[in-house]
């Protein structure tokens, strides 16, 4: 899932607040921008982690452009970071499904061809998230 952030230079403490506005509270502070993404990478796992503890779901990201013209977020530098969500939506199990047997290809095809998915439920995974969100 792709989540915008936003980093804020702090010029009287030469530092950057690095946000992620659609997990509230989910922030960290850096001395330059490149270790203010990797630390905010961190952050977000960790704040998901304890998030999914509580039982609480995963915030579906806004687009960038929702967020962009906020006063709180003047003047700041904006990056996308993608984060696999799939280890914060609870434990996995085992379901049988049907379906045709060229859908099945179909995806077996995507699956070798795009090492983003791992498996065929990797794929139908992603497909149902993707989906959900559009709710």
């Amino acid at each position: 899932m792709r989540y915008p952030v936003v980093l804020l230079y702090l010029s009287h403490e030469q530092k950057y607040l690095i946000q992620v506005p659609d997990i509230p509270g989910c922030q960290c502070y850096a001395t330059s921008m490149d270790q203010g993404l990797d630390d905010i990478l961190y952050a977000i796992e960790d704040h998901l982690t304890i998030m999914a503890e509580y039982g609480q779901s995963v915030p579906t990201p806004q687009s960038f452009e929702s967020h962009v013209g906020k006063h709180d977020y003047r003047g700041g530098i904006w990056a996308i970071v993608d984060i696999d969500i799939t280890p914060f939506l609870g434990k996995s199990h085992k379901i049988n499904v049907t379906l045709p047997e060229l859908l099945i290809k179909k995806i077996d095809n995507q699956v070798a061809s795009n090492p983003e998915y791992k498996t065929r439920s990797g794929f139908l995974a992603k497909a149902a998230i993707n989906e959900l969100q559009k709710n």
